[in-house]
């Protein structure tokens, strides 16, 4: 708790899926709820300058979580504005926060930053070895170049900017807009409503040969803490569990966890999207100590449930 004593902390997007999970747990570690500044984005639209400056005003540590973020449908609908957006409310905050002489920044990257074809498990040092999968470059692209920016102030201005790098998040409280969600919970709720309705089958995007890591929301917020306790280096840092499934094994563990009897249709003419996502986590356990704890299972059972009783009619 010393680390967190008496600080006054910045959470953007900390009323988001993520965000909501870190506030409980830094509550959970003794900080006090006037010591965190969350404002939502319909109050400080992170898109305007002067509402950078607004937030950071005060702050002693910055986490940037907020970011306009969806599925692949999502990417391929609105590639513009997720490279507009998430870039101008990065580099803008980013350079309020300097101005404003944050003792800390602590920025969310993205596993879309990675090559196409990386090799796996991702390593770090493979960040810049490629172009992204096109489907979410522009997301991608845009969070990387934070990474940049972070890197750079560091360099000519002592900056303490950190960047960490998760893989896809899941967990309760998600997001299940079918618009915008990422595959956890779409599948889920695809599967729960055919369930309700008694659907003979349900459609899934793709072949399901690509594979996916995923990181339980909890042990993210968890990670984030640790980081920003203990990391001051200008490394990007993957944040993930080692660990990979196929999104064909995926779908037949939520099939079974939702009780769904009908069939699978695998909608070919749609994108897997990455071939493969696995990250290499040594960099974490070793700089501040971070090693996933909630097996896959688990935690999506939990979302599962959660989900289920979150639409009981």
């Amino acid at each position: 708790m010393t680390f967190w004593e008496n600080k006054r902390i910045l959470i953007t997007g900390g009323g988001g899926f993520l965000g909501s999970h870190l506030v409980k747990q830094l509550v959970k570690r003794g900080v006090q709820k006037d010591q965190l500044f969350i404002p939502r984005s319909s109050d400080l639209d992170l898109r305007t300058w002067e509402n950078c400056v607004k937030a950071v005003k005060g702050r002693d540590i910055v986490i940037h979580l907020a970011a306009k973020v969806g599925g692949i449908g999502f990417n391929q609908n609105y590639p513009g504005e997720l490279f507009y957006d998430n870039a101008i409310m990065g580099i803008q905050l980013i350079e309020a926060a300097r101005q404003e002489c944050v003792e800390k920044c602590v920025i969310l990257g993205t596993v879309c930053a990675y090559p196409k074809f990386t090799p796996v498990p991702f390593s770090e040092d493979e960040l810049w070895n490629g172009y992204p999968e096109e489907t979410n470059a522009s997301y991608g692209i845009a969070k990387k170049a934070l990474l940049v920016q972070a890197q750079a102030y560091r360099q000519q201005y002592g900056f303490n900017a950190i960047y960490l790098l998760p893989v896809n998040l899941y967990g309760p409280g998600d997001n299940f807009n079918p618009e915008s969600s990422h595959v956890i919970p779409a599948l889920i709720k695809k599967f729960v409503d055919a369930v309700r309705e008694k659907k003979p089958y349900v459609d899934v995007w793709g072949t399901g040969t690509a594979s996916r890591e995923f990181l339980y929301v909890e042990d993210a917020a968890r990670a984030i803490i640790l980081a920003t306790e203990r990391y001051n280096k200008p490394d990007p840092v993957n944040l993930g569990a080692g660990k990979e499934i196929s999104i064909r094994d995926l779908v037949t563990i939520i099939k079974e966890q939702t009780g769904f009897t009908g069939e699978i249709h695998w909608d070919t003419t749609r994108p897997d999207g990455q071939p493969r996502r696995c990250l290499v986590t040594s960099r974490a356990e070793k700089e501040f100590g971070f090693v996933a704890q909630v097996p896959f299972d688990d935690g999506l059972r939990q979302t599962v449930e959660w989900f289920i009783e979150q639409t009981r009619g």
